[in-house]
């Protein structure tokens, strides 16, 4: 039976080409940030627990500073347009799953009209510093303490019925990585993918992703609406 394509893509390092949480901390936090995102990277602690310390680290009062800078230092992954077109013409159901906060990865993705498929983090500015708010946290089958939690999201969706494509670059994406069917994968996701034997092909850019869905779509029993 065929099944239904449905692509989970990550944000940071994925549509944009560098990691906005890192470029966030390198212009404005205290060099107390680079022991924790070491800690994040290498699992010594969950990353809901890294983010919501490095964001603490933060005074909310330069909310509208920080996101200018990052607006304006994002640059999204060539093909990312053309990507989001040929997933509206082929009805294929899209989602962001990104471990990035909403006040930085809304602003950012605001001219792809993706309203209704982003899933991350929120902030709150309310106190002296930044605090991360969770609205997307681990279901009863996750105890990774993700915080964004993209293994619970992938789980609504029946592998009976879809055929789910994780689309990352991260550890943050291995979780998912793991549970779906296919991997379209860089950096050290790709590197993962491969020690672990994980189904997948390699991109550099989303026309690279394009390439790896047309086949998938000719080569698979997969289907679009």
């Amino acid at each position: 039976m065929s099944k239904q394509l449905v692509l989970f893509c990550d944000f940071d390092g994925t549509i944009t080409e560098k990691d906005n949480i890192v470029a966030i901390m390198r212009k404005f936090a205290p060099p107390e940030w680079e022991g924790l995102t070491k800690q994040i990277l290498s699992q010594q602690i969950s990353v809901r627990e890294g983010v919501g310390k490095l964001f603490a680290m933060l005074p909310s009062s330069r909310k509208q500073e920080i996101v200018d800078y990052i607006v304006e230092e994002a640059a999204i992954r060539p093909g990312f347009a053309e990507f989001v077109r040929f997933c509206e013409e082929k009805q294929i159901e899209l989602l962001i799953t990104s471990g990035g906060i909403d006040f930085f990865v809304e602003p950012i993705l605001a001219p792809f009209r993706l309203k209704n498929q982003v899933y991350c983090n929120g902030s709150d500015f309310s106190g002296e510093t930044i605090t991360i708010t969770w609205p997307h946290h681990c279901d009863e089958n996750c105890d990774n303490d993700c915080g964004m939690c993209k293994t619970s999201i992938i789980r609504r969706y029946d592998p009976e019925r879809y055929f789910r494509v994780v689309i990352g670059d991260s550890i943050t994406d291995l979780a998912g990585a793991k549970i779906a069917d296919f991997v379209i994968a860089r950096s050290l996701l790709e590197q993962k993918c491969e020690e672990l034997g994980l189904r997948y092909r390699p991109f550099a850019t989303f026309y690279d992703v394009i390439e790896s869905l047309n086949t998938l779509l000719t080569e698979q029993e997969v289907i679009t609406p």
